[in-house]
């Protein structure tokens, strides 16, 4: 039965998205299809309408849609242009410095917002005319903005991390983002070497001397911004309230601080909020969707059928691993990365788990594969907002991409491979 089910609802669910319906009502549609081939039709009914309904029920959820907020009010706060001066003092003067700026730039706005487009579209849009005036090829700044761009999913505050905590069955969401850091300063570390290389290369140019005095003032107009970081994860860490607590003190610490700053309207304000409501119906749309099409895998047997083709492939735990990765991969090219943690973590996580990996480990892997999906086409959303930010079209931007890729890729293998770079700080604060 697992079989046939494994069939009907992968090939309905592909057919969907292949004549462009949208991806959580082709989850949804495959799943009540599939659930029709197993159970009565007013059963089925009933019990993908309760699952959905339940998949939304969860307190833990209501940090998503503040996490989203937060990331709106401070794109629209002035905090980019605030990060932007703080990293370009970090960048020094090395060559390709305004690359290096853009990366670190990416890090800690994404860390801010916990998104890879807000980070994309807010430092991207700063840096690329600065670049341009400063001699860079434009495809290149649009490279190196969209290969940085995902670091912020993995440094937390992170709503993908909640969302994997949520269907992996209650992974602590402290030690996922605690475990996240690592990871994602690895990513940003790498685009900024292969920037280096390249604008070694290229002859670019570097940034003026800094005195340690501007750099001081920086620092300080820079640290209100920067304090969010270390009140949310430091009080999630702590014990001192929850992930979705945390997420509460990420909407009004910036709302006051854009506020204090004189960058926020009341107009501002309904465009905010109306773009947060619409990103928060996407979002629990597709958990309501996603927890109809689990629970119809789990009723099957799906995810236990291909955990048994899979290891029926090798038993060797590197192969295993490198196929799920390589699976991922190909995924990330096709799908958004919230489907596919809500699609996957259930298929792959068991496989994971039966080969002794901790589930914050297999995390980490998971969100990294799909961080690097959403720079690639053809439905990479970072890479269509990078390339609309610098001005540059897809074709020229893959060409310089791909020493970028290569880099990540021999990053996710580390991580893959050397479980520690993901548990060190979890076990360092006793988390797990």
């Amino acid at each position: 039965m697992a079989i046939q089910a494994a069939l009907i609802l992968f090939t309905v669910f592909l057919i969907l998205l292949a004549i462009g319906v949208p991806i959580s009502i082709s989850i949804g549609i495959s799943a009540i299809v599939t659930s029709l081939m197993v159970v009565p039709f007013d059963v089925a009914i009933f019990t993908i309408s309760q699952k959905m309904i339940n998949g939304v029920g969860s307190f833990s959820l209501l940090a998503v849609p503040l996490f989203v907020l937060s990331g709106n009010i401070m794109n629209n706060g002035g905090v980019a242009k605030k990060l932007v001066n703080f990293a370009k003092v970090l960048g020094g003067r090395i060559p390709g410095s305004l690359a290096h700026t853009n990366v670190l730039g990416n890090m800690l706005f994404g860390a801010l917002s916990g998104s890879a487009v807000a980070a994309c579209a807010a430092i991207g849009g700063t840096m690329a005319p600065l670049q341009k005036e400063e001699g860079y090829d434009p495809a290149f700044s649009a490279a190196v903005n969209i290969a940085s761009s995902p670091a912020g999913m993995l440094i937390p505050p992170s709503g993908v991390l909640i969302l994997f905590s949520l269907v992996a069955g209650g992974v602590s969401v402290s030690a996922l983002f605690i475990a996240g850091y690592i990871p994602g300063i690895l990513m940003g570390a790498s685009v900024m070497l292969v920037a280096f290389f390249h604008a070694k290369k290229h002859k670019y140019p570097v940034s003026q001397r800094v005195s340690f005095k501007e750099a001081l003032l920086v620092f300080l107009d820079a640290l209100p911004s920067l304090l969010l970081i270390v009140i949310v994860i430091g009080g999630i860490v702590g014990g001192a309230f929850t992930a979705t607590e945390g997420a509460a003190i990420a909407v009004i610490y910036p709302l006051i601080l854009s506020m204090f700053y004189k960058t926020l309207t009341l107009e501002n304000m309904k465009d905010i909020i109306l773009k947060t409501a619409v990103t928060t119906g996407v979002i629990m749309f597709l958990v309501a969707a996603s927890s109809a099409m689990s629970w119809i895998m789990a009723y099957t047997g799906i995810p236990q059928a291909i955990s048994g083709l899979i290891l029926s492939i090798s038993t060797n735990k590197i192969v295993i691993l490198l196929i799920m990765n390589i699976t991922l991969l190909i995924v990330g090219t096709f799908m958004d990365l919230t489907p596919a943690v809500l699609i996957f973590t259930p298929i792959f996580l068991p496989i994971a788990t039966q080969l002794g990996l901790h589930p914050v480990h297999f995390g980490m892997i998971l969100v990294f594969n799909l961080c690097i999906g959403i720079m690639t086409p053809p439905v990479g959303s970072v890479l269509f907002i990078g390339c609309s930010v610098a001005d540059v079209s897809i074709e020229k931007t893959i060409k310089p991409l791909l020493p970028f890729f290569a880099a990540l890729i021999i990053v996710l293998l580390l991580i893959t491979y050397i479980p520690e770079l993901s548990l060190f700080l979890p076990r360092l604060f006793n988390i797990i």
